[in-house]
C-alpha cells in the first residue's frame, strides 16, 4: 500500500459517505468477463416420485442431472452498474470487453438518469474506463457532452472490491451458484443473476 492507493482509496471512501441526491446519484460500474459453458451430453430430465402401491415400493424423486464436466464454448463480457443509494441496476451482456462497448453502456447509463446534474461513478482502475473511450466512438461534441453527465472516480490498483458493484454481483452469484453461463448465439441482454433493466430496489 502506498500514497497513490491511499489517495485514490480515500476518494471512493468520501463518495460512499455522501448523503443521497437524486441530482448527484452514486453509480458503481464494472466490467466482468465470463466463460461460456457447454454440456458434454445432455442432461437428464427430472423423474417425478411416486408412492407405494399394494407391493410395489415407492420411488424417491429425481432431480435433474448435469455432467459435471463442461465445454469451453467462447467468452462473453457483462457490463453492470449499480446504484447503491436506490439499489437500481444496469447490466447488459457483449461479446467483447471493448472502448466501444463501453462508450454504449455509458451513453444508456447516461440515458436513464435524465434528471441528474452529473452521475457520480465509481469503477474500477483499468485501461479501458475513460472519458477519452467518447472520443473515439463519438462526433466531437457528443462526447464531451456524454463527459460531461459525469463525475469520474476510480478505485486503487488491485482494489477493485472497494467497488460496491462487486458485492451486488457476488450476492447474485452465490444465489445463482448452480447456474453456469450457457453458450448462446449473442451474449444475453439479462443475465439469469441480474434484473435485465434498472429497478428500484425495496426503500
Amino acid at each position: 500500500m502506498n500514497a497513490a492507493f491511499v489517495a485514490r482509496m480515500e476518494d471512493v471512501l468520501a463518495v460512499y459517505e455522501r448523503p443521497y441526491h437524486p441530482l448527484f446519484p452514486v453509480v458503481c460500474f464494472e466490467e466482468r468477463p465470463c466463460v461460456l459453458h457447454g454440456q458434454p451430453v445432455e442432461p437428464l430430465p427430472p423423474v417425478p416420485g411416486q408412492p407405494a402401491v399394494e407391493e410395489q415400493p415407492a420411488k424417491a424423486r429425481r432431480p435433474r442431472r448435469e455432467s459435471s464436466t463442461y465445454i469451453r464454448q467462447g467468452t462473453a463480457c457483462l457490463l453492470a452498474a449499480f446504484e447503491p443509494g436506490t439499489g437500481q441496476r444496469l447490466v447488459e451482456g457483449s461479446a467483447r470487453r471493448t472502448g466501444a462497448d463501453y462508450c454504449r453502456f455509458l451513453q444508456q447509463l447516461a440515458a436513464h438518469y435524465p434528471q441528474a446534474e452529473k452521475i457520480v461513478l465509481v469503477q474500477d482502475n483499468l485501461n479501458t474506463p475513460t472519458d477519452a473511450v467518447f472520443y473515439q466512438h463519438l462526433p466531437v461534441v457528443r462526447a464531451r457532452a456524454l463527459a460531461a453527465r459525469f463525475e469520474m472516480h476510480y478505485t486503487p490498483k488491485n482494489a477493485s472490491w472497494l467497488n460496491m458493484v462487486e458485492l451486488e454481483r457476488s450476492a447474485s452469484a452465490r444465489a445463482c451458484t448452480s447456474a453456469s453461463p450457457r453458450k448462446t448465439n449473442s451474449p444475453p441482454t439479462s443475465p439469469r443473476a441480474w434484473p435485465s433493466a434498472m429497478r428500484r430496489g425495496p426503500p
